[in-house]
């Protein structure tokens, strides 16, 4: 990896030849030799090197890049005097624009581009100035530049010009609606559909007055108080709203446009069976009615928004003159006809007898609110186009609390005088007046005149109960109300079909449902939906078929009542979760009112219909499950994550309150992998033991200058991050930059963690450069070592035969994903090249080829694929991508061989025992070799076996090891005499002049009388690599005591040496040193 700088962005002196300095200093060369495998012996753990290139792998180079400076501005942010008429306040001038509050700078003042999401429909987003921008120092003597200071000043490197002819360019032609025509209008013909002119007398006399007002009440308060606009109000909805409510709502306004075509296809219907016209039978003449009438309304909308638009501002007045024509109607003296179909004018006897229900057989309160309930949800058909509103957040409130208001006074208003005005039966009949001797049954009616009677045993067709044209018999002219009836379904079915796709759309586009992908896709300036048009036409057409306005109603209101508790609950559960990001703007807003209306609406979906409310509830539970398993890439700030904060918060701190104790205990890692994806197999060997159990927390130390470093940083941590989640890892990746790799990493001992998660093992890849390497890296290496068991944390040492790094391969893949985009470019660039004519096209191609950097295919002499290749590519990328992918495959039945040599309080047992719980490890088995005296062996394994079984550590067998302290071969002593022999000093052989001297000079070397000192352990190491050899070298995986190094007695390059000896030609090992604090516990 490497940086790009220049002297004129940081002020560092940076030479101009290419520079390298050492970042990560665990690097891994390779031993020379060849790997050797029998069919029928253990593999021999031979190590392979492929040249001196691998040892400086990762460095960051400085290269010249692309200057950055800002054209107006001196070091000290004073604007650069480039003419004598120059004044810092000039307002002609360009640099006038750079002033905040007098002052010239690039600092931006607060607005509202900066907070609004890439690819707002309300506006363009803009990017103010970074902090790097503001913080760092600025270029010297440059001049000024014309334009430079508006795009300075705009944050974004573009001037305000431009950024105006972009914004205008961008919004040409795209229609934006105020609150009256885009929320007012939309949600009044939404409320007053169908309902109002042909239901709405049916609801009544079923009902009674009391109890109408009560259901259309309570519908207000479900849909308004505890529903849609409530919450819509409390958020202060922006026009990123659209999909939040989901595939259930956008359904049930897709079979809203079914009700309200079928509403419409009855009144056509009638008229022609008045007429005597009818086409087949009523059933299917509302078929083919209604299948018409969607076409046309697709039509309709399929033309854009505008149409639409004006379609129904034109419906909304002819409603409006219905409305007032029924007003009228109704104190118009009523003639015969009219009485005798139960119209009588407003009579106080009338009003006295409907105000009590009269229910039928089958109904209900709750099955005629599931009927009526529709008609008021439409008040989200302003907040269903958010997208194209001008202003959301003021129009959604303004227009659609005005709406309520305006149709709940209607709608009580009709409903009232209706029901003081027509009886409930009525035979139509003029003749069935009451004359004189006849007996009357103390209704209404026969007080007025008229004998109504037979309408107890026989079927009638008028009053309000029989006919559903009662509002157009009332009206003052019939034919008003028909056009009312036309307009107000005709136009809540075209704001159904508009809202369904827009709501649809916007949950496609968040990718939520990889499926449903293909309908996020819009058209034209709008962006208009045009394949959610045709899909809900598709659903709306086969709801038609049903043909019965009274069984779609009730579909419609259960999965409106299901979307509503949902949106009730997110707004209590957005407020439970104090997120500091939830502000509601609503003055009298109170969480708990939105749990009551969640409630509501999931009891009264249950009494309306139980089995069609599990029915739903099971539908969104199986959506919630998907959504869950699939995790889809999408972050909304959801109440949900503010609530996991909260309660990871709380827990953590609780934790804090209660002492550790041992049977808790578990490895609580800092990996230091470097980047993530460069070491996966070291990662992949401590996830094994850490995963739903401990912290693991991937490390990386930034070496070199400050600036640099943090840069490089900042810019790769969510990136790493990312990828940690991406290939389901589950840790953490923290980086720090330092002046040195050791203060990088005793900075992450220090502080990483939190209360009680707070990392108790070090876990490192093993050194294998270590004799090439630098001494500073050698020091800093044993250093980390000396820093952890200082700091009291255990320390594991991972080695496997290949090594960990393969930055190299990765560096590879780019190179070849790099190549790749070009040559695809350029076969893009030919093919839209392909059609042109003449010499013009020709010069096209190489033009658009030149701007690509394609034209020659010419091997980059420095590239690292030439670097790469020289290595052998092939065989190193494939035996190194093999070894870092071995622990990540299921490891065949096999052993674990736990060398625990020294009591380091169990760490060095329970790492592995927590392997063995792992899927990919369980059929490995624990072997457990101890030392011990020869002549007690039976002994010693008898008192192991006791204590693991105390442990609760299920194992294979025991050996104890008597003969470790005896001497190593000859042949054994002379490989680790030949591996120090570069790093002796030899003093014995000189003067005490010259030895002194070398001391002073090469002070980090092996001293004769350190090697004397402790030949015992050197002794040690080297004859357990021949046991070593000797038991375990057909094990899965080896786990041996770390041997400690006292400080100041111990050399570093000795230490190695002992580590290099000790592990040298072996499986996978482990060396793990507890802090010596029991980890482990026979209590339970």
């Amino acid at each position: 990896m490497s940086l790009n700088t220049s002297s004129n962005v940081f002020l560092d002196s940076v030479p101009s030849n290419t520079n390298r300095f050492q970042v990560n200093i665990i690097n891994e060369s390779h031993d020379s030799g060849a790997a050797v495998s029998d069919s029928t012996d253990p593999p021999h753990y031979e190590e392979t090197s492929f040249g001196d290139e691998a040892q400086n792998r990762l460095r960051i180079s400085f290269r010249p890049g692309n200057q950055e400076c800002y054209d107006n501005f001196l070091q000290n942010g004073e604007t650069a005097k480039t003419d004598a008429s120059f004044h810092a306040y000039d307002s002609h001038t360009n640099t006038y624009y750079l002033q905040t509050f007098g002052h010239n700078t690039i600092d931006a003042v607060p607005k509202i581009e900066y907070y609004r999401n890439t690819g707002s429909v309300s506006g363009p987003k803009v990017s103010r100035p970074s902090l790097l921008e503001i913080h760092e120092q600025l270029a010297k003597n440059v001049s000024v530049a014309p334009g430079s200071a508006d795009r300075v000043a705009n944050g974004d490197g573009m001037s305000g010009e431009e950024q105006a002819e972009n914004k205008e360019e961008d919004t040409a032609g795209v229609v934006k609606f105020g609150w009256v025509k885009g929320v007012l209008v939309r949600c009044m013909l939404n409320i007053w559909g169908v309902m109002l002119f042909i239901r709405l007398s049916w609801i009544v006399g079923e009902a009674g007055i009391g109890l109408g007002v009560i259901i259309i009440g309570l519908s207000v308060v479900v849909t308004t108080l505890t529903g849609g606009a409530y919450y819509l109000i409390s958020r202060s909805l922006g026009p990123e709203f659209g999909g939040s409510i989901g595939l259930i709502f956008a359904f049930a306004n897709a079979v809203a446009v079914a009700m309200y075509v079928v509403g419409f296809a009855e009144t056509v219907v009638d008229l022609l069976k008045e007429s005597d016209s009818m086409m087949v039978d009523q059933t299917n003449d509302i078929r083919i009615i209604g299948s018409i009438t969607v076409v046309i309304l697709l039509g309709i909308s399929v033309a854009g928004m505008e149409w639409e638009a004006k379609a129904q501002v034109i419906l909304l007045v002819i409603l409006l003159i219905a409305i007032a024509n029924f007003f009228i109607g109704t104190v118009i003296p009523s003639n015969n006809e009219k009485k005798s179909r139960g119209f009588f004018n407003y009579q106080a006897s009338i009003f006295a007898e409907n105000f009590g229900p009269s229910f039928t057989k089958g109904e209900g309160f709750f099955s005629v609110f599931a009927i009526f309930f529709p008609a008021a949800t439409g008040i989200l058909a302003g907040a269903n186009i958010s997208g194209d509103l001008e202003d959301p957040q003021d129009a959604i409130p303004r227009g659609t609390m005005l709406a309520i208001f305006i149709t709940t006074v209607a709608y009580i208003g009709v409903a009232i005088c209706v029901a003081a005005c027509v009886v409930r039966d009525a035979t139509g009949s003029m003749n069935d007046t009451i004359v004189s001797g006849m007996n009357c049954n103390g209704s209404a009616a026969c007080g007025l005149g008229y004998d109504f009677s037979r309408c107890q045993y026989e079927p009638c067709q008028y009053g309000l109960m029989n006919n559903f044209q009662v509002m157009s018999m009332v009206s003052g002219f019939g034919p008003l109300i028909t056009a009312g009836i036309f307009s107000a379904t005709l136009s809540s079915a075209l704001a159904s079909l508009v809202s369904a796709p827009k709501v649809f759309q916007a949950l496609c586009k968040d990718n939520i449902f990889k499926g449903l992908q293909f309908f996020a896709k819009g058209y034209g300036k709008n962006n208009e939906p045009l394949r959610g048009y045709f899909l809900t036409f598709l659903i709306a057409m086969a709801f038609i078929l049903i043909a019965e306005l009274n069984v779609i109603a009730p579909i419609i209101s259960n999965f409106f009542l299901a979307s509503y508790a949902l949106i009730n609950f997110s707004c209590f559960h957005a407020s439970y979760a104090k997120s500091p990001g939830w502000r509601p703007a609503y003055g009298i807003y109170n969480m708990w009112v939105s749990l009551f209306g969640a409630i509501l609406c999931c009891a009264v979906m249950f009494v309306i219909n139980w089995w069609a409310a599990v029915i739903t509830y099971v539908i969104e539970l199986s959506l919630y499950i998907y959504v869950t398993y699939k995790k889809p890439d999408v972050n909304w700030g959801s109440s949900t994550q503010a609530l996991s904060y909260v309660s990871a918060l709380d827990n953590a701190l609780e934790l804090t309150t209660v002492e550790d104790h041992v049977k808790n205990f578990r490895p609580q890692c800092i990996v230091l992998t470097g980047g993530p994806m460069t070491r996966p197999a070291l990662l992949d060997i401590t996830h094994a033991f850490t995963k739903n159990s401990g912290l693991c927390i991937c490390c990386e130390v930034f070496v070199g200058p400050r600036k640099l470093c943090v840069k490089e940083m900042n810019s790769g941590m969510a990136k790493k991050q990312a990828w940690l989640i991406k290939n389901k890892i589950k840790a953490f990746y923290a980086a720090v930059a330092a002046d040195c790799f050791r203060d990088g990493v005793r900075s992450l001992l220090q502080a990483s963690g939190l209360g009680r998660m707070k990392p108790n093992t070090l876990v490192i890849g093993y050194k294998k450069n270590w004799r090439k390497a630098p001494l500073t890296e050698i020091e800093n290496y044993v250093g980390i070592i000396h820093d952890a068991f200082d700091f009291e944390i255990g320390v594991v040492i991972v080695r496997i035969s290949q090594g960990f790094d393969i930055s190299q391969v990765l560096q590879v893949q780019d190179e070849l994903e790099k190549l790749e985009q070009e040559r695809l470019a350029l076969e893009a660039t030919i093919k839209d090249n392909e059609c042109a004519e003449g010499s013009a096209g020709i010069r096209g191609l190489f033009k658009k080829a030149g701007k690509l950097n394609i034209t020659k295919p010419t091997p980059k002499k420095d590239s690292s694929i030439n670097s790469i290749q020289s290595m052998h590519v092939g065989e190193f990328n494939q035996k190194l991508v093999e070894a870092s992918a071995q622990f990540k495959k299921k490891q065949g039945k096999g052993t674990i061989d736990v060398w625990w040599l020294f009591d380091d309080g169990g760490l060095t047992l329970l790492i592995p025992y927590i392997l063995t719980l792992r899927k990919k490890w369980k059929d490995c088995k624990l072997r457990i070799y101890v030392g011990g005296k020869i002549n007690r062996i039976e002994e010693e394994k008898i008192a192991m076996a006791s204590l693991l079984s105390k442990f609760r550590i299920k194992f294979a067998d025991i050996h104890i090891i008597g003969d470790i302290n005896i001497k190593p071969n000859k042949e054994s002593w002379k490989v680790f005499e030949e591996m120090i022999e570069p790093y002796r000093l030899h003093e014995s052989c000189k003067d005490l002049t010259t030895a002194e001297k070398l001391k002073r000079e090469t002070p980090w070397k092996i001293t004769d009388a350190e090697l004397e000192t402790v030949k015992e352990k050197s002794y040690r190491q080297v004859r357990l690599n021949e046991l070593l050899q000797e038991h375990s070298r057909a094990a899965n995986l080896i786990v041996l005591s770390l041997p400690v190094a006292r400080k100041g007695s111990i050399s570093d390059l000795l230490y190695l040496a002992w580590l290099e000896i000790l592990t040298k030609n072996l499986p996978p090992v482990l060396l793990v040193r507890g802090n010596h604090k029991n980890v482990l516990t026979f209590y339970s």
